[in-house]
């Protein structure tokens, strides 16, 4: 079942406890750090709706964003209408990212690498990150640990109610796949203006993968890239055993033939 089509409605409504701004902090300290010129390119991949897009090209990055829901971009395009940021949208699957030109930096935030569940896939994602990456150029991408799908996460239901929106979500983590399932049934109220009290039920399922950063280095040294480091989120600390998401710094290093 395809994910982020009705969600994609709401999500922005069920994501505004998310500190983009100060993410969006770190993060851009991380390229100052790794030498990403201010007036780069950057790629977005995994970029939903275009928060953090927006944010970075108000920072003075050349954004491009690049998401595989079509529902999820359409909001990122409305917000760039609105915002009036030179922002160029790509409806592409990660593993199939195409460019028209290399880019100084790749970024992948909010654990998008995690939806890609298949490790041949992702492989080919970082195989094309790399190929589109200027030469010294920059990887920078979060995902979620195996220990939180397993230990943090695990075998729970969440509800939250708004004024004009609802969901319950049912998680399920699969240790010997290491696949973490959750279940959405969202309640979006369907006609506020004539009856408030009519609401549209829609269902989806998503998919996500719990990594080890083992594994991940040896993915991203598969595919060409250089592995440089990995911090516990939002630090500039190793990552530990009890890392519930963990940010990778990787860099181009040569190409291979496509």
């Amino acid at each position: 079942m395809e994910s982020y089509t009705s969600f994609a409605e709401v999500y922005d409504v069920f994501m505004d406890d998310v500190p983009y701004e100060e993410w969006a902090h770190y993060l851009c300290g991380l390229l100052e750090k790794y030498q990403v010129k201010a007036e780069g390119v950057i790629v977005d991949l995994g970029c939903g709706t275009g928060t953090m897009t927006e944010i970075l090209s108000r920072e003075g990055f050349d954004m491009i964003g690049v998401d595989n829901s079509g529902e999820m971009l359409a909001i990122a395009i409305q917000k760039k209408q609105e915002s009036g940021r030179d922002i160029l949208y790509l409806l592409q699957n990660m593993q199939e990212l195409e460019l028209y030109s290399t880019a100084d930096a790749v970024v992948s935030v909010c654990d998008s690498v995690n939806y890609v569940t298949n490790e041949t896939e992702l492989l080919e994602t970082f195989r094309r990150v790399n190929h589109f990456l200027e030469p010294g150029g920059v990887f920078i991408f979060d995902f979620n640990t195996e220990h939180k799908y397993r230990d943090v996460i695990g075998e729970r239901t969440i509800a939250e109610c708004r004024e004009d929106c609802s969901f319950i979500w049912d998680n399920y983590y699969y240790e010997d796949e290491q696949i973490n399932e959750y279940e959405l049934n969202l309640f979006i109220q369907a006609d506020r203006e004539h009856d408030e009290n009519l609401y549209r039920k829609f269902h989806e399922v998503h998919y996500q993968k719990g990594y080890t950063l083992s594994v991940i280095r040896e993915l991203i040294e598969s595919s060409g890239l250089a592995f440089v480091t990995a911090y516990d989120a939002f630090t500039e600390e190793a990552p530990t055993a009890e890392s519930e998401r963990i940010y990778v710094i990787a860099r181009e290093s040569g190409k291979d033939v496509m």
